[in-house]
């Protein structure tokens, strides 16, 4: 039968933003749908009130620290909560907070999850093994294919003990329908976007590898022949502030101030991406999965996409299809010349062949990129390693009995 109740501990640095701190607010939501109970240990930030609305229990903790004794500290501390709190599971969403999550795992001899969010740089031998803690859990959950291969190419991890769950987007937040158009007016009035130009739309924090830098020499390219077209940089510096005044540097050298414009953080992300015509997504690193791809495409909003990692998976772009199934274009990072044919032919799209397109984009997404499939498949991982049925639950929760076979069966 399994545990009646059981109780998964996740732990994560900060509740700031991003996708591996949304991940974890999206499961303690579905743990609790599945009868369980959701703790989640975090310094906190501006999301931490969501876990709470979630259905889970927020526990301040200094997951953020990165001094090794305080880790060893950190150990002994979480393996007291989960002794305390009758833990049934342990999960780490983050390097750092995921070594002293599993000497208390193993110390207490509960079941260790992690989940692998990024492409994370190995220089090094030190690095590496930095690195492995999130190659060793009971099982590991990587976020896309490419994010499953890095894990055995690295780790020699077998593929059994390797989990693909896909990062999930929010179908009922990005829904263009749900999306009032005082929403969408509302910050083209903040970004000084004037009624008839279009919106293209970066959205990343600033850092390097996001690839701002090109965005803003792909928009000096083009300028001439997209002059209703205003660039949208949207992302926090997170301080970064040497990054964010090289880009502004680069904004006024390229003569592209006019037209290029860094607006900082965007708390409303469903209405930006209605009020792009196009979304581009830069990165000169591999993404792991890419958010803001599977997001825009959500928004039917069409998305311009670097080819490494994991976009290629959730951008459909020749040549992997034909032009006629395309939500979006792949570029090799850096080619200025592709992204500014991509610019062109994304412009050249009249309404109904946008539409279509977006029309295309939100099905992809909806059929395999949602938060649903994402908490369902979790859970999935969690009951296999606790013999309990939180996925079967959720599932009831979600779709009452007489709708619970056909909609359940659509969404697997």
């Amino acid at each position: 039968m399994g545990l009646q109740r059981p109780t998964v501990l996740q732990i994560i640095p900060e509740l700031d933003t991003g996708g591996a701190e949304l991940s974890a607010i999206e499961i303690a939501a579905a743990v609790t749908r599945g009868g369980g109970r959701a703790i989640v240990l975090s310094e906190g930030g501006r999301m931490a009130d969501r876990v709470a609305a979630a259905g889970g229990e927020l526990v301040v903790f200094p997951a953020a620290t990165k001094n090794p004794l305080k880790l060893a500290v950190n150990a002994v501390a979480i393996e007291r909560i989960a002794r305390k709190e009758a833990v049934d599971l342990i999960h780490a969403r983050s390097r750092a907070p995921a070594w002293s999550a599993l000497v208390a795992a193993r110390r207490a001899k509960l079941p260790f999850v992690t989940t692998y969010h990024g492409i994370y740089n190995e220089k090094g031998r030190a690095k590496k093994l930095y690195n492995s803690v999130m190659a060793r859990g009971d099982f590991v959950i990587a976020n896309s294919r490419y994010t499953a291969d890095i894990i055995k190419k690295r780790y020699a991890t077998p593929e059994a003990h390797i989990r693909v769950v896909y990062r999930g987007v929010d179908l009922d937040a990005f829904d263009p329908a749900k999306v009032a158009v005082a929403r969408i007016e509302n910050l083209r009035h903040l970004w000084g976007v004037h009624d008839k130009q279009r919106v293209i739309l970066h959205a990343a924090r600033l850092t390097r590898w996001k690839g701002q830098t090109d965005v803003i020499a792909a928009a000096a390219r083009v300028r001439d022949r997209a002059r209703d077209c205003v660039f949208i940089l949207a992302g926090d510096a997170q301080g970064r502030d040497d990054y964010r005044d090289t880009v502004m540097k680069q904004i006024a050298d390229a003569g592209v101030a006019d037209i290029v414009r860094l607006v900082g953080h965007v708390d409303d992300m469903p209405a930006a991406f209605a009020a792009a015509h196009t979304a581009i997504v830069a990165s000169i690193e591999p993404e792991a999965f890419g958010r803001a791809a599977a997001e825009a495409q959500a928004m039917g909003c069409p998305v311009i996409s670097t080819n490494i990692g994991a976009p290629p998976e959730t951008v459909l772009a020749p040549p992997r299809v034909s032009p006629e199934a395309r939500t979006g274009w792949l570029v090799p990072p850096g080619d200025l010349q592709a992204y500014e044919i991509a610019l062109m032919e994304a412009l050249s799209l009249d309404e109904m062949q946008r539409t279509t397109i977006g029309r295309r984009a939100r099905e992809h997404v909806s059929n395999a990129f949602s938060t649903f499939e994402m908490q369902r498949t979790t859970l999935a991982v969690y009951d296999s390693l606790l013999k309990t049925r939180m996925e079967q639950q959720f599932l009831k929760a979600a779709y009452p009995a007489s709708k619970h076979d056909g909609a359940a069966a659509k969404n697997m």
